[in-house]
């Protein structure tokens, strides 16, 4: 039970995981190049490049995806939209996987399900990872805290006066208190709601007056921008993402600018750059660096690089407008690249709406005659094809099922009526020699178009879609191999299907999949990764009551005289498909779309 538990968080997580880690390595890639564009303009706008580039590991795009799938909109034809979705979901998602429409991106694949066994070692070394990242942080946490508890406040003298000027003349109307300690922990400011300034007593005396107000002076940016926010927020990522080399190489970004950035402030305010340069290395040979990122000192980044950059009097610049522009697209780009992804591939909502033009024929019957059926008796018929559609004894909850490729546990609402009111169907077109025009796969795609049309005409029917989990079995190789004889047959072939026995002749594993589907009452996925056709004979015993289900094959598609359904939990013919077909059927559970009815109505008159 835990293990298939486990089987579901991976097969689901992993693909998501892997696209997430992706998409903000791009990230962080795009903001370094942003920040040489602006290497001889200010440090901050360089750190707040570097801070979204570490933020962007704790927010994935795929939220911004899902919102842009919601949004309200009229879907164009495939192939306008096509181009741009295909490119966008090759970058954007290498890593998902490809499945049938409506089924969840996150649908297990082979390969996943074969690393299964390597999930309990990945979350132990994953876990251990992290907990010795957060092991040293507490330990130089702890040593912080203890000088500050051993501190005392700084009530007068001249630091608190130097500071109180400066807090003045900055507009800075809440006051950070000093706390007096004895420890040689450079000055810094530690905490985030409540920040306070930590002063080593015995540096003071060390200190000109002028050396006083420019490290006071750098401290006091540090609050103004809420660096230790922003240090502890990365310093989460990097616990998180230990594993991940371009988290430290942010952090240490990060570090660089901000200080920078508190320089270049010091600087612009007219203090000396002599005097200022003094100040840091005084303090660079009495204290010892801070050990917590989050805890904003003076000393931090390279030191050497620092002294030359505040020496140098080269003029910092200004963004310009261009710049300004640059980083503007960049940030609206980052936004809504996701929620156009999710725009582009956004399910239509209602029934109506989900008639494609991804053919140039006509969407809908031209003919079609609904009665309510009189037989009293259970046989079901249906024949399918692209120019018509014809059933005897079908039920809405069947023509839903037809219509949309769906399974019934994948049909949520309506009234009871929609499971034992049986209808025939006759549904024409005139149109065979304009379908003769289409391709294969366009073809196949005519009768649900019509179909869906059909029941929004009809039975009046709107639906939309939501995702749930739902048990699938995954059809998979079985440890022999496969047991299939590769067919000779051109064409898709088809399969005949009695009672306790299926015979595939010319048939791919999907139509295998997509008859297991209907015969368990549980959608099978194809996860053999078998190519072509084959010839295959199934048998096992039957249990129970055998429904017919007629099905005719119609342009070479898989097609049945009738169909079985024995209950699904006869593990007969698991054991038939293991033997006979050297397949195998893995229950699983995935996150899947379900139609939720939202009105519908009975037929009106033909």
């Amino acid at each position: 039970m835990v293990l298939k538990y486990l089987s579901g968080i991976w097969t689901a997580l992993a693909p998501a995981m892997g696209n997430h880690l992706w998409q903000s390595t791009l990230f962080a890639i795009t903001a370094g190049l942003l920040t040489l564009a602006l290497r001889k303009n200010r440090a901050r706008a360089r750190y707040w490049l570097w801070l979204a580039a570490s933020l962007k590991f704790l927010v994935p795009f795929s939220l911004l995806v899902v919102m842009g799938s919601r949004l309200p909109w009229s879907r164009g034809s495939a192939g306008a939209k096509g181009g741009l979705s295909s490119v966008m979901k090759e970058v954007g998602q290498p890593f998902m996987q490809q499945t049938t429409p409506i089924v969840s991106p996150a649908t297990p694949s082979t390969v996943l399900a074969s690393l299964i066994h390597l999930l309990p070692a990945l979350l132990a070394v994953w876990l251990c990872g992290f907990l010795m990242v957060v092991f040293v942080w507490l330990l130089r946490w702890r040593r912080i805290s203890a000088a500050i508890r051993e501190a005392t406040p700084l009530r007068e003298g001249r630091e608190v006066e130097a500071l109180r000027r400066l807090e003045h003349i900055e507009g800075i109307r809440k006051p950070t208190e000093i706390l007096l300690s004895r420890a040689s922990l450079e000055p810094g400011i530690f905490g985030i709601v409540r920040p306070v300034l930590v002063w080593p007593e015995r540096i003071s005396a060390r200190l000109e007056d002028a050396h006083l107000e420019a490290i006071l002076a750098h401290e006091l940016w540090h609050v103004r921008r809420r660096d230790n926010l922003a240090a502890a927020i990365h310093m989460v990522v990097e616990a998180s993402f230990w594993f991940h080399p371009l988290v430290w190489w942010l952090g240490t970004r990060l570090v660089e600018e901000r200080e920078r950035a508190c320089d270049e402030e010091v600087l612009e305010s007219g203090r000396e750059r002599q005097f200022y340069a003094e100040s840091i290395l005084k303090i660079c040979e009495f204290c010892v660096e801070s050990p917590l990122a989050c805890v904003s000192g003076v000393t931090g980044a390279d030191l050497k690089k620092r002294i030359v950059h505040i020496m140098t009097k080269s003029t910092v610049r200004k963004l310009d407008f261009s710049r300004k522009l640059l980083l503007g697209a960049a940030g609206v780009v980052a936004v809504a690249a996701p929620i156009a992804f999710g725009l582009l591939n956004a399910t239509p909502s209602r029934a109506g709406s989900q008639t494609q033009n991804s053919a140039s024929v006509t969407p809908v019957y031209e003919v079609a005659s609904i009665k309510p059926n009189t037989s009293g008796t259970d046989m079901v018929k249906i024949l399918v094809r692209p120019d018509e559609f014809a059933a005897a004894n079908f039920t809405l909850r069947m023509l839903i099922r037809e219509a949309y490729g769906v399974q019934d546990n994948q049909i949520s609402g309506g009234p009871n009526w929609l499971n034992t009111e049986k209808y025939d169907i006759e549904a024409k077109n005139s149109d065979a020699g304009e379908l003769g025009q289409l391709s294969e796969d366009q073809r196949r795609l005519v009768p649900g178009r019509r179909l869906r049309a059909l029941l929004a005409d009809r039975f009046k029917l709107t639906l939309h879609r939501e995702t749930k989990e739902l048990p699938v079995y995954t059809m998979v190789i079985a440890n022999g191999g496969p047991k299939l004889q590769p067919s000779k047959a051109g064409g898709l072939g088809n399969m005949e299907i009695g009672r306790g026995q299926v015979i595939g002749q010319g048939a791919p594993t999907g139509a295998l999949a997509s008859y297991l589907s209907r015969l368990l009452g549980r959608n099978v996925l194809d996860k053999t990764e078998l190519k072509g056709n084959y010839d295959f004979t199934l048998q096992w015993p039957t249990i129970g009551k055998t429904s017919l289900f007629e099905k005719e094959t119609v342009d070479g598609q898989s097609g049945a005289n009738s169909e079985s359904s024995p209950e699904a939990s006869d593990p007969s013919i698991f054991t038939a498909i293991e033997e006979q077909l050297g397949l195998k059927l893995e229950p699983q559970k995935v996150p899947m779309e379900i139609l939720v009815i939202d009105q519908v109505e009975k037929p009106s008159k033909n």
